[in-house]
This record gives C-alpha cells, structure tokens and sequence, in this order.
C-alpha cells in the first residue's frame, strides 16, 4: 500500500472548490437528466431534464473531482416534492437543494446538492476567466481551464494529490460531511439539518449541541496533522446536524487552513499556484492571508458571538445560566489574548458537559454514554 501523501498548504483558502481541486481523479459528462421526488416502489421514467445551462456542465467549478452526473443520467438522484414535471428544472437562483440518493431504485437515502458559489459570484467569475482567454463574454469555462499549466500538470500525473474529503475522513474524526461526487456547478454530499433549526432545541440537546460545537473548534485547531483550519466568517447555516444527532460542518466555503508543519516553505510557494484558477471563487488578485496574521483564538471568537448565544440563551436555570452567558462573553471578546479565550471556551466545555444527557435521542454516543463517561 502506498502511504498517504501529506498535501503541503499555507494559509491556502479551501472552500468547496478547493476540496474538489485536489483531485485524485478527472472525470466529464455532457447532460444531465434528473426527476422529481421518488418514490421508493415506482421506477418511472420520465422526460424530466435538468439541462447543461442548470447544472452548469461546461463551467468547472465542480467539475474536477468524482463525477456524480451519471446518477442525474440514471435518475437515482432526485429533487425534493414540489417539483412538478411541467414547471421545469428547480429554481436556479438557491444556494442549495434536498434530494434523495439511491445505488438500486429500492432505498433512498437524504442528500444535499449544493452550489460552490452564488450564481452572482458564478457571473462574475466567468466573465474574468473568458476575458483571461480573450474569448466572448460567455464561453466553455472548462475549455479554458483546461488549457492551463495547472490542468496540464494534472493530466499528466500518474497519482494526484487526494481530495480533502480523503485526507479528511469522517470516519478519521474530521468534521466534515460525506462528498459523494460532483456535475458541473454542484457537488452532492449527505444530508444535514442546519443548527439553527435547533436553536428552540430543549436544553439537553442545547448544551450537546454547543459542547460538540466547541470540540469541533478544538479539533480544527489542534490535531494529529498539525493543521490549523480557520473560519474568515461564520454562521449557524454553516453546521449541520445529522439524524444521529452528529453535528459536522456543513458549509466549508469559508474555511481555510494553514499548514504548520511546512510553514514559510509553502508559504513561499504559494505565488507559484496562481492563475486562472484563483478566478472561480473570488477576484483573480485575492491575496491569501498571511499565516502569522490568524490568531489562535479566530474560529472561538465568531462561534461564541455569533452562534452559541443564539444556541444558549435563556436555556438553564440561575446561576447555571450566568456562568454559561459570562465565559461567552470573554470567549467572544477578540480585544483578549489567545489564552484567554482558549481559557474560557474551555471552561464553557466542563459547564456544559453535565448538563448532557444520555438517551436513544443522541444515537451518535448512545449506548456507550452509559458505559464510559467520556461520552
């Protein structure tokens, strides 16, 4: 077997696009037809298509990585009920879509098919790519792309670079959401419930909630892999919940991470990776943060200001409630030193802890919660 290639990053942006930029293998498709809502005892076909324009099967942004599109082809992918033959394909304009997933048309499961960038932020890319290749305002931004070094290089590797999904497995720990594949503009991955539906969440599950937030945090900035991951924003929509109660990161288009181990050696690197590429999420002279510009204490500072409140407020009884909402205040006061807010996001973990309980509702620890208090 070979070993695990360890990928060298600096304060490299990765996002969705970048987790399907790492690639392990290249793969195209042309069309893409797709139905409604399934059923698990029908197997009607019908003549719905979704069409090149919807799926965007010339544009790339998802086009390098696994290819899902011929489960659009097979019709084993398949939006959510409200989609009525006659009305066409889904509303182009929404973030993200609810289908269901089947390998045998006889057991469906939830996914969640979602777009890398808005479809402003798609125009505005596309129209820079095009101009970068002085063609029309509109043009085959695959085509583009593949004319570039970079893409060069990848057709003429024997093993690339794996993706992040498989540098970071859930099944390793990492918070991450299952890839299952990509078509064109959208990547389709398991489905999750966003955590601000649980914001009228009773208090129990509040504080699991929060606490497995805050461990996730830990695990982004301490870990095996000496990777430091940072969110530039935050909210709610970004973390997703799964029917076992597992709470991973939905929304990683805000994600970056540096790489302290290679450190400045990648970091000096990081001019060599820029062309067209850089286009396809953000403005193609989008400098990257400096590594030494990254607190420690980043991602504690938005989640305790911007999210957990929402999560913990009003929730417990007095003076419970009063030592939760005073470490969230010092964890969401970025004027105080790293350690502070390590300190006090740690100490927000221990009050937290008990007021977990342990039943069939939190599957992703239950039984073993009753057996080993470090569940």
């Amino acid at each position: 077997m070979e070993p695990r290639l360890r990928p060298k990053a600096a304060a490299l942006h990765l996002g969705w696009p970048f987790l399907l930029l790492w690639v392990s293998s290249l793969s195209y498709s042309v069309s893409s037809p797709a139905s409604p809502s399934p059923s698990p005892v029908s197997r009607v076909r019908t003549s719905y298509n979704l069409g090149r324009t919807f799926l965007g099967l010339d544009k790339c942004n998802a086009c390098i990585g696994t290819s899902i599109c011929k489960k659009f082809f097979k019709e084993e992918i398949r939006f959510d009920n409200g989609l009525a033959l006659h009305l066409g394909p889904p509303p182009d304009d929404l973030p993200s879509y609810s289908a269901n997933y089947s390998d045998d048309f006889k057991t469906w499961r939830p996914v969640e098919i979602s777009r890398l960038v808005s479809k402003q932020q798609n125009k505005i890319s596309d129209g820079r790519i095009c101009a970068s290749a002085a063609a029309p305002k509109t043009c085959s931004i695959e085509r583009v792309l593949r004319k570039t070094g970079r893409f060069q290089k990848w057709l003429q590797a024997k093993r690339l670079t794996p993706d992040l999904v498989r540098i970071f497995p859930g099944a390793e720990g990492w918070p991450l959401p299952k890839y299952l594949g990509s078509c064109g503009r959208f990547l389709v991955s398991t489905s999750t419930s966003p955590l601000q539906e649980f914001y009228g969440a009773p208090p129990d599950q509040a504080a699991d909630l929060a606490y497995q937030l805050l461990g996730v945090l830990e695990s982004l900035r301490s870990n095996d892999l000496n990777y430091f991951f940072y969110f530039t924003h935050v909210d709610a929509g970004m973390f997703g919940i799964f029917n076992n109660g597992h709470l991973f990161i939905r929304d990683a288009s805000a994600l970056g991470v540096i790489d302290r181990q290679e450190g400045s050696q990648a970091a000096s690197g990081a001019g060599d990776n820029k062309d067209i590429f850089s286009c396809l999420v953000s403005g193609c002279q989008t400098e990257l943060p400096s590594c030494d510009t990254i607190p420690e204490k980043q991602n504690l500072v938005l989640v305790c200001s911007r999210v957990l409140p929402l999560l913990l407020q009003a929730k417990f009884p007095s003076p419970v409630q009063e030592e939760i909402d005073a470490e969230l205040t010092r964890c969401a006061d970025g004027t105080r030193p790293d350690p502070e807010v390590l300190g006090a996001a740690s100490r927000l973990k221990d009050i937290l802890r008990p007021l977990r309980t342990c039943d069939p509702r939190f599957a992703y620890r239950y039984p073993d919660c009753k057996y080993n208090d470090k569940f």
